[in-house]
């Protein structure tokens, strides 16, 4: 079953989440919650008028919304999350050339991106403690599959992650955690 926050992607949406800049916002507005232009541009070292050209970009895409009843006056713009889930694959471009390279730059992107997340936690974990150092994982399989159970196996991945989502920890010892799973046709 499809979560009801998990949506397809069409080309320009895929174009709009993929920018690194953006994906940074998405990340800060989805982890750290609703934020000001003024205020992502401090954390990302960023001038607030590039800030709010990608808020615009991402808002369009519909990836991110005002929040106007967090500003205290009305020249305040507050963004938030829409905390969506999209789904995309080469496929779905059937063929048209632009369509299949923003998916196909998209992929590599995520598969950077997935990878630069790992790269920080390697960096970082001395700043952690014993018992994050043993939680964290990385898992690893070669599985012999059909296209209808590696989908299965997609789906079930997705459901317990989004179990995990909707009920976040609310220890004072939670903090984020990135996890992400591939699972494609590939040779030893």
């Amino acid at each position: 079953m499809t979560p009801a926050n998990r949506r397809p992607a069409d080309p320009s949406v895929i174009a709009a989440i993929h920018h690194p800049l953006r994906r940074r916002l998405i990340d800060l507005l989805g982890v750290e919650g609703p934020a000001t232009a003024s205020q992502l541009a401090g954390r990302t070292g960023e001038l607030v008028g590039n800030i709010s050209h990608h808020l615009k970009v991402l808002a369009v895409a519909g990836v991110i919304e005002e929040a106007p009843e967090l500003a205290k006056d009305r020249r305040e713009r507050w963004w938030r999350s829409v905390r969506s889930s999209w789904t995309w694959s080469v496929a779905d471009a059937g063929g048209e050339p632009a369509g299949e390279l923003i998916a196909t730059v998209s992929e590599e992107r995520n598969v950077t991106y997935h990878a630069d997340k790992v790269r920080q936690w390697f960096e970082a974990r001395h700043e952690y403690g014993e018992e994050w150092v043993r939680a964290a994982f990385a898992t690893e399989s070669w599985l012999t599959l059909t296209p209808e159970r590696l989908t299965e196996l997609s789906d079930r991945i997705r459901d317990l992650i989004q179990e995990y989502y909707e009920e976040p920890s609310n220890d004072s010892s939670a903090v984020p955690v990135y996890v992400f799973a591939h699972g494609v046709p590939a040779r030893p």
